[in-house]
């Protein structure tokens, strides 16, 4: 039986936290209804308890309470949100809330946001491709069912554009299999909000998809609570209703940005550029919620979007996911000046699980050692670019020249396409080949040679 205690009058006010003293028999994480002078139910939950001190983080801010005229009545559970399947379709606030004016949908089951850690023994390794018909990622670091496969990024970037034409355009290719997407959005603009809402209603997309907004002047822990909602339906839909879900979390360094500003507030001694300490566990609560049980049929595939400060890939929140991720797609500035979409850089980019979703059987055999061939091949086209800006193209030889070509053509048709075009991975295979091509057959050493007898277009 759940037992819920009340106590009037706080300690202290410190931005959105509350603190509440002589508490007794408190949980951490535990549901909170704060009620101030004005008689308004906001809603919090207990992050910390010390010495008879909970420290309370209130969902709708603290403005207007006083020390003396609130009360606090502990609910004695967890933050708990309904799930159902009829959430897909639908558009909700961080807290799992409708927000699209619609009804709330038929509950079927209810949840602690938090979650449960997945039995490391239990887990799956993953092993199934899945198209994003975007070439660079299926071609070059394909995303594999079960991964966290994160997006670096930079401000100003279309890191936002590429997530949603993700999220439109993944599918399981060859399986009866019913696949889902949770798009989750934090500290985000209006006007991007409505992008990405037009985006899913256009393409038709929104109906096998759950969108969970968190606008820029909501809550700072509201934005905390989002990615957990949106986890927990995940973990509804893919553990207990057999669905193979795709995450999508943009952007993470908002949510970073969220997690500083609450430890300032708790007065907490900050480590580097002024994050907390826990930084990189927080993060793990989060992505380390994706991935397979063995056993059950369905699986959950993430990929965050952080946008790296000043494009910076050694600050804190890409390099702790860096740890706790297999992989990072890396958007650069200099494609992206250019013209080409998506501006993703294969040379720093890396999907860990690559190898294990690719090949016979499961792709193209010829996968594997096309995109290796592509990417020692596009290595050394920039390294020649860098070396002709100073000795001229002249200076170099038939071969070298051969690899220029084969540099620009590799930017222009095969990474550069259309914000809508969804690219089978037979199309992007066949148009790998054709780049390949522009170099001499006795350059392909990566690549066995029944393979290029099959391929390989001579002149």
């Amino acid at each position: 039986m759940t037992i819920s205690m009340e106590y009037r009058g706080v300690q202290k006010i410190s931005g959105p936290i509350i603190f509440v003293e002589g508490v007794t028999n408190v949980g951490y994480y535990e549901l909170v209804e704060v009620r101030g002078a004005e008689g308004g139910v906001r809603r919090g939950r207990v992050l910390e308890i010390n010495r008879g001190v909970a420290a309370v983080e209130v969902f709708e801010g603290t403005t207007g309470l006083s020390t003396t005229g609130t009360s606090v009545k502990f609910q004695g559970k967890p933050l708990m949100i309904p799930l159902s399947t009829e959430m897909l379709g639908r558009v909700f606030n961080g807290l799992g809330e409708p927000a699209d004016g619609g009804p709330t949908p038929f509950t079927e089951d209810y949840r602690d946001v938090n979650g449960l850690p997945m039995n490391p023994y239990a887990r799956d390794y993953p092993t199934q491709f899945i198209q994003t018909g975007v070439s660079a990622i299926d071609g070059m670091d394909t995303l594999v069912r079960g991964q966290k496969l994160p997006i670096f990024s930079g401000s100003g970037l279309p890191h936002n554009l590429l997530a949603t034409q993700v999220a439109r355009q993944a599918t399981i290719v060859g399986e009866e299999v019913s696949f889902a997407v949770i798009f989750v959005a934090m500290g985000i603009k209006h006007d991007e909000a409505a992008f990405f809402r037009r985006s899913f209603e256009e393409s038709g997309a929104l109906k096998n998809s759950a969108i969970f907004l968190n606008l820029a002047d909501d809550p700072p822990v509201e934005r905390l609570v989002t990615p957990r909602s949106a986890l927990t339906l995940a973990e509804y839909l893919a553990f207990e209703q057999d669905m193979h879900v795709l995450v999508i979390l943009t952007d993470m360094t908002n949510y970073a940005e969220a997690l500083r500003e609450i430890s300032a507030a708790r007065e907490e001694v900050p480590s580097r550029k002024g994050y907390p300490g826990y930084l990189y566990s927080d993060l793990a609560s989060i992505y380390e919620r994706a991935g397979r049980i063995r056993g059950r049929k369905g699986s959950i595939t993430q990929m965050p979007v952080l946008t790296m400060p000043n494009d910076d890939i050694t600050h804190p929140i890409p390099d702790l996911t860096g740890y706790i991720t297999e992989g990072q797609l890396v958007v650069d500035r200099d494609l992206h000046r250019r013209g080409i979409y998506p501006p993703i850089n294969i040379l720093p980019s890396l999907s860990r699980l690559m190898k294990d979703g690719i090949g016979k059987g499961k792709t193209r055999e010829d996968h594997g050692p096309v995109a290796s061939q592509l990417y020692s091949a596009y290595a050394r086209a920039q390294d020649l670019r860098a070396l002709s800006t100073i000795i001229g193209e002249e200076g170099l030889t038939d071969k070298d020249r051969a690899y220029l070509r084969f540099g620009e053509s590799f930017e222009q048709r095969f990474l550069n396409q259309r914000y809508d075009e969804n690219r089978s991975l037979e199309t992007t295979l066949d148009m790998a080949w054709s780049e390949l091509s522009l170099l001499p057959e006795s350059e392909l050493t990566r690549i066995a040679d029944r393979f290029v007898k099959a391929y390989y277009k001579r002149a």
